[in-house]
């Protein structure tokens, strides 16, 4: 913002459109990028059926697993199985959009290793979006069909009493779950240029969060749930939005009004993630750094 404008507390376009046309820039590249790869994926169509199914039968095991423990239990800490069920696919459709659109971020530590981050970085486009895009896994929908699936029969048989409060904050929670997972790639990402050989420590809040999200906070130590809650703030993905969409009671005894803070949560998450990984890119100095 110039001096005059910072002064008198106007807007500034001359700010303004260079951070839009890095924006735009971005998203043009990530759709040029993830384009390439899906045309090269649906060149062999017979193959791209067959991971996604197998995508989505080897996620469909977690709910295989849930399944199992309610054959011996009526509930699971204070939850039947309809209402863990919403909490699956809360999590699985957030999570697997994000891990649609940001999964190869996991591999920029190879990258950093070596080297072939630098090519990256003489094109003229955001290396973010290049990174995102790079090998994008259309196969992965078949997590995203698994969590609808799941999220569907919750919604078909849990006896939800819906007013448009609950059936607004629905899609939100789901946006705003995806978005907070896209940030927590981002920042595992971004980790990665210092400690280079940290995948499965991005792992551990990626598909570890997810797992997590999938059985009810009551079952988890306190400490777990205040760490999900206020350090990476996955509850906000689907413990709280369930609460008030199920009429159950919060984790830490929070106020009714944080269930509809997701999209906060996620916009606090973004920007993070934002700073976090332009400190990481500037501090790459190529191979070995």
């Amino acid at each position: 913002m110039t001096e005059a404008a910072g002064r008198a507390g106007t807007f500034d376009p001359v700010v303004w459109e260079p951070r839009r046309g890095r924006v735009v820039a971005g998203l043009r590249t990530y759709g040029l990028v993830a384009g390439a790869w899906i045309r090269s994926t649906m060149a062999y169509r017979t193959s791209f059926v067959l991971t996604a199914f197998g995508n989505f039968a080897m996620t469909a095991l977690d709910f295989v697993a849930i399944l199992l423990m309610f054959s011996r239990v009526d509930a699971l800490g204070g939850w039947s199985l309809p209402e863990v069920a919403f909490l699956y696919g809360l999590s699985g459709v957030s999570f697997g959009l994000a891990d649609l659109a940001f999964g190869s971020m996991e591999r920029l530590g190879q990258r950093v290793r070596d080297g072939t981050l630098d090519t990256l970085l003489v094109r003229p486009a955001p290396v973010l979006a290049q990174v995102a895009g790079d090998r994008f896994g259309l196969r992965r929908l078949g997590r995203v069909v698994q969590g609808l699936m799941v999220l569907g029969y919750a919604l078909v048989v849990v006896d939800i009493d819906w007013t448009p409060a609950k059936a607004l904050l629905l899609p939100v929670a789901l946006l705003s779950g995806a978005g907070i997972f896209c940030a927590v790639f981002v920042a595992a990402g971004a980790f990665q240029f210092v400690a280079q050989d940290a995948s499965e420590v991005a792992n551990a809040f990626t598909y570890g969060g997810t797992t997590m999200l999938q059985y009810p906070p009551a079952v988890f130590a306190l400490d777990l749930v205040r760490g999900a809650t206020f350090v990476v703030p996955l509850a906000f993905v689907n413990w709280l939005p369930a609460g008030y969409v199920l009429d159950r009671p919060y984790p830490l005894d929070l106020p009714g009004w944080v269930a509809f803070t997701p999209p906060l949560a996620a916009a606090a998450c973004c920007a993070l993630a934002g700073l976090a990984w332009r400190a990481g890119l500037r501090s790459y100095r190529s191979t070995g750094s």
